[in-house]
């Protein structure tokens, strides 16, 4: 940066520069010199001394240029998605420039540039000489010197970061600086910039020269360097201006601002005010300066005289292809893409401050390579706007679905029903929020699909998904060890779906119908804080990213149920760890980075660890399977084209739903419902569909391609023996309780019931007189069947042994009114009877005849 505040001696040690610099360089003529002694007043020797000290080497760093995002196109290879600048540029090599651009800037900036040493000192004396005077302002630079020029702005911009106060009053004063041709830094800047042009001309060719000061240049506004003025001026390339438009944008980078033609309503003022270089004048500074620069071509040979007639003759006519930037760019992956550039933003990888970064994403022209795959995405867009509108009832009604790969974290689609649009807006159709994994609205309820967490922990606790469970409303005992808390839960508070009022059954049943109660009487015989560990542990947060396990809202029951907001991003992950046996791969969205010379930079650190053993994984796994299956809550998301998948319903209250599915190969995740408040959706319709059931085509669909696209999965590993085996319990005996005391002990024990016809018994009528099967070791999960006595009947007493007239009278005595003698014991009272029919024990009517059998 030149010094401030110099003196009078300071001026002449700068004059004396120059004319050390002419007797070095042996070719300034008398008539150059003259002037500048006879102001100057002293010695050439001194003057070289001073010329000498300044610094002597500049290293012409890579310019600004655009950092450009990438998604994988249908063919597999790289398509642009998205482009990120404070300075619109794309640098191209030399034969990609007309050769009429160089012709046109040589003509009109530097004839001499092939023949100098770098400097043009007779030129650059009678600036110096003029500054003195107070008769110029400008200098005569060469191409090089204000290549020179144009790299010490970019190096000064360079040290203006994104966000530093003042940011454009500094990037401006990086302008003046360089520019400066008024007084003592004025000639300080010139010999400066002549000394760095020297050498310059010894480290480059004139071609790469001249060509380097093309891709530098500003050309108005944030367009920079040549490629990117034909493009935004011209939508041409380069390589196809015509000679009436190389010479405009050789005249527009002599005042970049001042000339620049894609401002209609003028880009400068006259004295008075008034708006000029407008579409209504013919933009008449730009033609003037674009004149002189022809007229300059066909005096230098370069153009023929019918070129020179009909380019001076043809106005100016811009077409305009304004320069996009940003995700907006990206339309239909413009959240994913939104995705990433917070990624960018908040990763060291790319800068240890923010501002560093930023400046990354803005200036570094990095190539970075996503995951996003067009083959995958498209149909996921495609179904995600077919069936929810940008904005269904002004309510907040939003969509998105993602897709990952189990086996690395890569994030394969992202889809959102909203336009993405930066600046708020009361239209509902517009947000920039990243409804997949945003930080702004803190996610989505994700209602039952948070079961799996509770799965997971019955798995790991050894527990059997054959295990039997009273999984019936009823007022249960819940535990969150690390708050010290206990609940007395009625899950009847909940309910179940369609309001069943659920049954004993197993942990594989209740996840394939998604039974509330079932998986409430899991967690019962667990502890929440460890369900919810499990979930943490499975790379899940809630939306806003703190932890599932902290705050006011976390390790209570209605957790088991996933009351947390979470990003669907999250929850698609933690599927996709069952998928990939057990091992968590965080979602990656960032392939490669490539900086401006071809060179691989790291990338944001991902990991995959080993979350859950595979054993408890292939065992939730075939768990899971059960709610893909036919009858199952997610059949209708399955697209049942061989792919074994897993998955998992979800709805929270009445205003959101989810459907999660994954095979081995690719885990998706669709949320569909109110994305700010809790406007009921149960029961409406929109394109034929009922709101609360998009979810499952949607998903379908998502799957679909992902399936096709990857060649489906394959079949997930066989589940555990001791997880699966069945369990032994005993069975209480309940003869005598009445059937409502039967029914509970049972229950309680695990137990499905089921009460038959009253039979004949002695006991009182309403009391279990039979139960089947009876007490003992039974495996879990077995129905129980109670029969009540119904007061009417009587047991056969064991008379055997006893004297006839005796076993008579005993018969009689319990309630049989008809006992008769068999043929065996005819002729002698005193026989023994042997035995009796019925046999002795048999509970039945009392009006059954009992025939006795004697010795």
């Amino acid at each position: 940066m030149p010094q401030k505040n110099r003196t009078a001696k300071g001026v002449l040690g700068g004059l004396l520069g120059l004319i050390g610099l002419s007797a070095v360089a042996g070719v300034l003529v008398t008539a150059t010199v003259t002037p500048a002694l006879a102001v100057a007043g002293a010695a050439g020797s001194q003057a070289l001394d001073l010329f000498e000290n300044l610094p002597s080497y500049l290293k012409p760093d890579a310019p600004m240029e655009p950092s450009t995002f990438y998604a994988i196109g249908h063919d597999g290879q790289p398509v642009q998605m998205a482009t990120f600048f404070d300075q619109n540029r794309t640098q191209v090599n030399f034969d990609q420039v007309s050769p009429v651009v160089y012709d046109a800037i040589l003509s009109s900036e530097d004839k001499g540039f092939y023949e100098h040493g770098g400097v043009n000192l007779g030129a650059t004396a009678k600036a110096l000489i003029d500054n003195v005077r107070g008769t110029s302002s400008r200098g005569a630079s060469t191409i090089s010197q204000q290549y020179v020029k144009n790299v010490l702005v970019q190096q000064c911009e360079q040290k203006v970061l994104p966000g530093d106060e003042d940011y454009s009053d500094k990037t401006a004063q990086c302008w003046l600086d360089a520019t400066n041709a008024v007084g003592t830094d004025g000639i300080e800047r010139k010999l400066q910039e002549m000394r760095y042009a020297i050498q310059i001309e010894k480290d480059y060719s004139k071609n790469e020269i001249l060509l380097g000061y093309l891709n530098i240049a500003s050309f108005g506004g944030t367009v920079y360097g040549i490629e990117a003025a034909a493009n935004h001026y011209f939508s041409v390339p380069a390589t196809d201006l015509t000679v009436a438009q190389a010479a405009t944008l050789a005249g527009i980078v002599q005042n970049p601002n001042r000339y620049r033609i894609d401002r209609p309503e003028g880009s400068a003022t006259d004295d008075a005010g008034n708006a000029v270089n407008s579409a209504e004048d013919g933009y008449s500074l730009t033609k003037v300066r674009r004149d002189y620069v022809i007229n300059r071509m066909y005096a230098d040979g370069k153009i023929t005289e019918a070129q020179h007639a009909e380019a001076i003759e043809s106005p100016i006519t811009p077409v305009l292809t304004q320069p996009a930037q940003g995700c907006a760019a990206a339309q239909n992956n413009a959240y994913f893409c939104q995705y990433v550039k917070t990624l960018v933003l908040n990763d060291p990888a790319f800068g240890e401050t923010l501002q560093e970064r930023t400046k990354a994403l803005q200036r570094d022209g990095l190539e970075i390579y996503t995951s996003l795959d067009l083959r995958i995405q498209d149909p996921a867009v495609a179904a995600m706007q077919s069936r929810v509108p940008p904005n269904l009832d002004s309510q907040y009604f939003g969509g998105t679905g993602v897709t990952v790969e189990p086996a690395t974290g890569r994030i394969l689609a992202m889809t959102q029903n909203t336009i993405f649009q930066e600046t708020a807006t009361d239209d509902q159709a517009y947000t920039s929020l990243v409804f997949a994994s945003d930080t702004a609205h803190g996610g989505v309820p994700v209602g039952s699909a948070y079961k799996i967490f509770t799965l997971i922990d019955w798995l790991e606790t050894g527990h059997s998904v054959n295990e039997s469970i009273n999984g019936r409303n009823q007022t249960m005992k819940m535990t969150a060890s690390c708050t010290g808390s206990t609940w007395d839960f009625d899950t009847s508070d909940v309910g179940n779906f369609n309001g069943v009022s659920g049954y004993t059954g197993t942990p594989m049943r209740f996840t394939r119908d998604s039974l509330n109660s079932g998986y409430f009487a899991m967690a019962s015989r667990l502890d929440i804080c460890d369900i919810n560990k499990v979930a943490d542990r499975m790379g899940v947060t809630r939306g806003d990213g703190t932890p599932v396990t902290e705050g006011a809202d976390a390790n209570v029951p209605y957790n088991v149920l996933g009351s947390q907001y979470i990003a669907p991003l999250d929850m698609a992950s933690a599927y996709a760890t069952v998928a990939n046996k057990g091992v968590y791969c965080a979602p990656k969205a960032i392939d490669r980075v490539v900086n401006q010379k071809g060179e691989e930079l790291p990338v944001p650190e991902t990991s995959c660890d080993q979350v859950i053993s595979p054993e408890v994984a292939a065992t939730a796994a075939y768990a899971l399977q059960g709610v893909m299956d036919p009858g199952g809550t997610g059949d209708r998301a399955n697209p049942f084209d061989g792919t074994p998948l897993i998955g998992k319903t979800g709805s929270h209250n009445e205003y959101g739903t989810m459907m999660i599915e994954s095979s081995t190969k690719a885990a998706t995740a669709v949320y569909i419902g109110r994305w700010k408040g809790d406007a009921d959706i149960w029961g409406q319709w929109y394109n034929d569909n009922l709101l609360q059931d998009i979810r499952y085509e949607v998903a379908r669909d998502m799957q679909t391609e992902a399936d096709r696209v990857l060649g489906g999965g394959d079949e997930f590993p066989g589940p555990d023996r001791n997880l699966t085996k069945e369990v032994w319990v005993d069975l209480p005996n309940v003869l005598g309780q009445t059937v409502a005391d039967a029914t509970a002990t049972l229950e309680n024990a695990g137990f499905s019931v089921r009460v038959a016809d009253p039979v004949d018994s002695d006991a009182a009528a309403g009391i279990v007189a039979t139960q089947d099967p009876g007490a003992g070791q039974v495996s879990s999960g077995t129905t129980v069947t109670i029969s009540p006595s119904n007061g009417q009947g009587a047991t056969v007493p064991d008379v055997t042994g006893k004297k006839l007239a005796e076993a008579v009278e005993a018969l009689k005595a319990a309630g049989f009114v008809s006992v008769t003698p068999h043929a065996s014991c005819t002729g002698d009272d005193a026989k023994a009877v042997k035995s009796t029919s019925p046999a002795a024990g048999t509970a039945t009517k009392k009006t059954t005849a009992v025939t006795v059998k004697c010795s």
